[in-house]
Order: C-alpha cells, then structure tokens, then sequence
C-alpha cells in the first residue's frame, strides 16, 4: 500500500546530528497553519491485513520523522525514525521487521495482529528544530471462529427451572446476536440479555420454549453463527385422550381402545378395569364383548422424568338387541287412558309415537318416571290415531306395534 508521490524507503544506518539532538526536545510547538494529524486506514482492520498510518499536514520543512508505539514520543517504544534528505530510515526498539515508513511520513504496518491494536504517535521535526507532534489509534480484529451455545441445563422442566444459554467463546470487541426461530429475540418478562448480550436466560421454561437457538458474533470485519440449538425440555403428561369416542358396543364385537397424550418424554401406559390393573400398554384390546365387559376403563399417563401422573376414565357399555315392546291400553278413568310400553329389557330408553312423529306432549299427558306409561286425561278428539312405544339402548332400537286409540265422546264435551 503506497500514497501517491510517497516512496517507501527503508534501511539500518544510524541516524547522527540533529535529529537525534532533536529526539532528546522536551517541547514542541505546534504548526502555524493546520494541525498535523493522523488517519489510520482502516480504522477497524482484520487480523493478517496491512494498515496504513496515514499522515496529513506534514510541514513543508520537515527534516525528518520518528514513530513510536502508544500515545507518547518515548524513545524506549520508537519503532522507525526516517531522514528527509539522504530517505534514510533507522529501527528502533519496537521495530518488529513489517513496517514502511514513507517520505510524507505516513507508515504502513504489513500483516497486523491484534498486538498491533492501540496508539501510535509521529513526531515531526523540522530544519528550524521546531518538533510537532500527532497520535493516532486502530483497532485489530480477529477473524470470528464459529460460536457455539452451551446451557447450564440440559433436561430443564417446563414451569420449574430457568435456562442459560451462553454463546461462545467470549471476544473482545465482538457483539453477539440471538436469534429463535430465525427471529430476533427480544428482552421480555421471561427472555433476558446480559449487558453485553452472551447470555440468554429464559425463565420458567415452557414446552414453547424449544427453539432452534442460534447466536451469532460480529465485529466490524467479520461474523459467523453457531448451529442452531433445540432444547429438550421435559414437560406433561397432559390429560390423556382415550379413543374411539365411542362408549356402547353389542356383545360379540372386539373393544380396541387407544390411549394419547402430550408428554416429553414420551409418556408410559397402563390401563385398569373396575379398579383392577390390566395391561401397561398404549393400547387395550379385548375381544368378543360380553356384558361382564361393560364397566369403568382407566388410561394412566406417566412420565418418569416430572413423576407427574395423569388419568382419564372411559366407561363401556355392552349391550344386545332390544326385542321389541309390547303397548297396552287401558281407561283409568271414563274420559281417560293409559298407556304401558312393556319390555323385559334392562337398561333402555323409551320414546312415544304419535301418527308416525314424536309425541309432543300437551298439559292432558304425563310421562311416569321411566317413561314407560304415558296417561292423557281427559282425552279429546285431537289425541286420537296411531301410538307406539320405541324401545332403544345404546346398541339398537325397535318400536312396538301400532295401537290405534279412537276417542268417541270427550269430556267436558266440545260445542259448535
């Protein structure tokens, strides 16, 4: 690297006369115009690259130059000094063989290290032995290795433990990014940044929490991003689901009943009847139904990592055909009758038929408790037609046979 009209000069002749009587100044003054300055380029330099000290506003009389590491002309840091007149250049202690001065007094630093991150100060002399002064500073960056998290928890559980996630290794001077799920992640009630951003604590975990993680480094000339990073978070078991949803079966058929929830790890089964253990599995089968099958069936969920245990109760019921009722009618009173839907069936339901629809019920009908008489009192012309009774459990249905109820007179009676 070379600014125009500067050419790099280098030698080890050491300096005699007046620029080593001038080194030895204790004062300075400052130049009449403009100030003698220096721009480092760049200012932010990867490690391995050549910086340039670049200088401005050198006076035009200047004889000669010396540069120093840190922010004072101290002879004991001087790296390079440099005669105007014969281009002649002299090393100095902190010489370390990659520097060029050039005849502006700019100085090119080849291959810097992160060592040569700091100050550098020129000092500038000129025929009439006025010594000026001027200080510059770059920074040196390291190439960024690829981070990695490391978490102080590896089996955290959900709604107890908080989590650490540290992003490494710590750099100086590299500013370090999170991401989850490919978003930003933002300071919260339950997501927390350290001051220099490193470390991510999540509190009171939930199973929502999982991830990916991924952080990232930068500095001002590189940047990289670890693997991301999913969390193993124990969690549930949940409130078990026991399928088919179906409850009422006929006897003779097979009974597979599934049992799921939500748990990490994946939870363990085991199921009883009644009260009475039966298998430790997902799933129950149990052939060839019987009425002895119908009961109480109990899923139980457990996870042995939260030790928490969850159940669901299903109850069965087996039940056969249903023969079909007999329908019998009987006047309780002159103007009233009765009706009984007989059925040596337990367990059923029973539903009265009007004209081939669902009876509706006026304030002349009751229903007796099991439904199965119904009683009109007093009757009137509007009741009559054909009534049946249906006979129903969860397996099948049948209805009775059709009774027909004519009404011949009514009380009180009706007038035109």
């Amino acid at each position: 690297m070379q600014p125009p009209s500067a050419c790099p000069c280098r030698g080890g002749i050491p300096w005699q006369g007046v620029l080593l009587a001038v080194s030895l100044l204790t004062f300075w003054y400052p130049h009449p115009t403009a100030l003698l300055t220096i721009e480092p380029v760049p200012f932010d330099a990867a490690e391995g690259r050549d910086v340039l000290l670049l200088v401005h506003n050198v006076p035009e009389n200047a004889i000669g130059y010396n540069w120093f590491k840190g922010n004072t002309a101290n002879n004991s840091f001087k790296i390079i000094s440099y005669l105007v007149s014969s281009q002649m250049t002299t090393p100095g202690p902190a010489f370390n063989g990659g520097e060029k001065i050039y005849s502006n007094g700019s100085l090119l630093l080849q291959k810097v290290t992160q060592n040569d991150t700091g100050f550098y100060t020129l000092q500038t002399v000129t025929a009439d032995a006025i010594v000026e002064l001027a200080t510059g500073e770059f920074l040196v960056h390291e190439k960024l290795p690829k981070p990695n998290i490391t978490i102080n928890n590896s089996q955290p559980m959900e709604g107890e433990d908080s989590l650490a996630l540290t992003c490494e290794p710590e750099i100086n001077y590299a500013t370090y990014l999170w991401k989850i799920n490919n978003q930003m992640i933002p300071d919260g009630d339950r997501l927390k940044l350290s001051n220099n951003n490193r470390t991510l604590t999540l509190f009171n975990v939930t199973r929502n929490d999982t991830g990916p993680y991924e952080c990232e480094t930068q500095n001002p000339v590189s940047a990289n991003r670890s693997d991301p990073l999913t969390l193993n978070i124990s969690y549930g078991p949940d409130t078990p689901i026991i399928n088919p949803p179906d409850s009422h079966f006929r006897p003779g058929t097979n009974l597979n009943l599934s049992c799921h929830t939500d748990s990490n790890p994946p939870a363990q089964y085991s199921w009883s009847f009644n009260g009475r253990p039966l298998e430790s599995t997902q799933q129950l089968s149990v052939p060839n139904l019987s009425t002895n099958n119908s009961g109480s069936y109990v899923c139980v969920a457990h996870n042995p990592v939260t030790n928490l245990n969850r159940t669901t109760t299903k109850n069965i019921a087996v039940s056969g055909l249903v023969a079909q009722p007999t329908l019998r009618a009987t006047n309780t009173e002159p103007y009233s009758v009765a009706m009984t839907c007989l059925s040596d069936d337990p367990g059923i339901s029973i539903t009265w038929i009007f004209n081939s629809q669902t009876l509706q019920l006026t304030d002349r009908m009751q229903l007796s408790p099991d439904h199965r008489t119904l009683s009109i009192d007093p009757i009137r012309q509007e009741d009559a037609g054909e009534y049946q009774c249906e006979a129903s459990n969860p397996a099948s249905s049948t209805r009775s046979d059709h009774y027909r109820l004519a009404v011949i007179c009514e009380w009180p009676p009706s007038h035109q």
